[in-house]
């Protein structure tokens, strides 16, 4: 990915969202908003308390959808989200069943699918991978190599693999070449991208425009906010207070969802890793994108 690249058409890229935002029309609400879901792993804290009252609180807060984590290993907030009517389309899993697999055949990844297939979740996401296995860009073509491996596993299974982004993966590597470069490259057809706005804000790249180049190659978008004033581009870690409600930052959801809409992204979901009060927080953010 050539950030400069990008920054050179944003303001084209702007131009053609214009039209796009047609779609929805300017006074009127994204498609998205109805069907809004949540990454749960924003109430990581709140659920050590009480799963099934955080996940009423979202389920009142206006969500229609959650997306989970710590997949296989999830049953009881699934179990809640589907007693308070919210559907369960997606969830991050385990990524050492892919990135550091036991043997060749990926069965440990295999019984995952298996699962998610058995409780009809149509989304499986590779949340992060870490610094020892993406120290350079060969490093990622290995990781991408096993990545369409077992999206050749999930699509005999009906379901689509992803890969979630932070801000790290699009740090310039050898020769300006970043790590997200390689995925583009060598993903298969059958390996996806879910798109976290705020980490490719911080990277500075354009989300509306990212969306845009990989055009039908975007499953589902996180959307959070991120501080005015934090420096850009950043590919290390950042400030807790740095996350920010949506609304609360300085992010403009509306052309990126516009994006999305034009190039075939299925679901967005609210995310924010740190707050002080996350079941605040993501009340916040559905009530700004619902009057928005």
């Amino acid at each position: 990915m050539n950030r400069r690249h990008f920054l050179r058409n944003t303001a084209g890229t702007t131009l053609a969202l214009a039209s796009v935002q047609s779609l929805f029309g300017q006074d009127s609400k994204s498609p998205y908003v109805e069907n809004m879901g949540l990454q749960l792993y924003t109430l990581r804290n709140e659920f050590k308390k009480d799963i099934p009252g955080t996940i009423k609180a979202v389920a009142e807060a206006g969500y229609k959808q959650v997306e989970s984590y710590g997949f296989p290993n999830a049953d009881e907030m699934i179990a809640a989200a589907k007693d308070n009517g919210l559907a369960v389309n997606s969830s991050h899993f385990d990524w050492n069943t892919i990135v550091n697999a036991t043997d060749e055949t990926l069965s440990d990844f295999r019984k995952v699918v298996e699962k998610a297939k058995e409780l009809s979740i149509a989304h499986l996401v590779i949340p992060f991978v870490q610094d020892t296995v993406r120290k350079s860009l060969d490093d990622y073509k290995k990781v991408a190599e096993q990545f369409n491996k077992a999206a050749q596993i999930t699509k005999e299974a009906d379901i689509q693999l992803s890969y979630h982004n932070h801000n790290f993966e699009f740090e310039p590597m050898a020769g300006g070449k970043s790590g997200y470069d390689v995925f583009i490259e060598e993903f298969s057809p059958e390996m996806k991208f879910e798109i976290d706005v705020f980490w490719v804000k911080l990277a500075g790249i354009e989300p509306a425009a990212l969306i845009e180049k990989l055009k039908g190659r975007v499953t589902q978008l996180h959307l959070k906010d991120l501080r005015k004033g934090v420096e850009i581009p950043s590919y290390g870690k950042i400030d807790k207070g740095d996350f920010r409600e949506i609304g609360n930052g300085f992010i403009d959801m509306k052309p990126i969802m516009a994006a999305a809409a034009a190039n075939g992204v299925e679901h967005c979901h609210v995310e924010q890793d740190q707050s002080p009060d996350a079941l605040a927080s993501v009340k916040l953010s559905i009530a700004h994108l619902k009057k928005s």
